[in-house]
């Protein structure tokens, strides 16, 4: 509990839209070109513009998170825990939900300790802990049995867009472990899920998707795909 002796308040989260697309590395650097004379690249990047992701999936012995993804459920959740670039000082434990045709994320920090705790089973303390992340994730894990199943790695690539709060990111290199779930291992032993010729483009804004941002990205249909890193590296990790 915090000093006050009340639980923190949740603040409310705002929903977004999401777009995916499947591309080619012709096409990403096509649209990239595009894309740097109207957008910034996101400032917590590397100077390339890039940074790794590592993220660990949960789920549970009758894969109720991956079933919901197949089966294009519009009312789904998961949970992760996602650091950047390997550095195990700054990671954060991530709920993102899925309501009809909006996508909602919460975060949390957390430290690796707390992680390895998590990944060892030791999960009591986790009950009264003040994040109420944390104290959900809890419950799913004692309710439904969830538990990290899958590590997925991606160099991702960020333009930003201040007018609509737009996101385009592209994904590339997305390899899983093999049922390694120690994403602190930096050697962790990783395998390609996806043809190395293949993008991720990935498209987040809140109410509108500017003219501007649709006419550079050629984006006419505006539906999302039900593309998942997470499930398609399910079928290797």
């Amino acid at each position: 509990m915090n000093p006050a002796g009340t639980t923190p308040e949740r603040p409310p989260v705002k929903g977004r839209r999401e777009l995916k697309h499947a591309i080619t590395r012709l096409d990403c650097h096509l649209l990239r070109n595009n894309l740097q004379h109207f957008m910034t690249l996101d400032p917590h990047a590397k100077k390339d513009g890039q940074y790794l992701i590592r993220s660990v999936y949960f789920d549970n012995f009758d894969n109720k998170i991956l079933n919901q993804k197949k089966e294009g459920l519009y009312h789904r959740d998961k949970f992760r825990v996602r650091l950047y670039d390997h550095d195990a000082s700054f990671i954060n434990l991530e709920k993102k939900s899925k309501r009809d045709n909006l996508c909602y994320k919460e975060k949390c920090r957390i430290t690796a300790e707390e992680y390895e705790r998590i990944r060892i089973g030791d999960t009591a303390w986790m009950e009264e802990d003040d994040r109420p992340l944390m104290r959900e994730l809890y419950v799913h894990m004692n309710l439904f049995q969830l538990k990290p199943v899958c590590v997925v790695d991606y160099i991702r690539e960020v333009y930003i867009y201040e007018q609509g709060n737009v996101r385009v990111t592209f994904d590339s290199s997305v390899k899983t472990s093999y049922k390694d779930i120690n994403i602190l291992n930096p050697d962790l032993l990783m395998v390609e899920t996806l043809d190395p010729n293949m993008v991720i483009l990935e498209i987040k804004y809140d109410e509108y998707l500017p003219d501007v941002i649709k006419y550079l990205l050629q984006v006419k249909d505006c539906r999302k795909t039900s593309f998942s890193k997470y499930q398609y590296s399910r079928m290797y990790g």
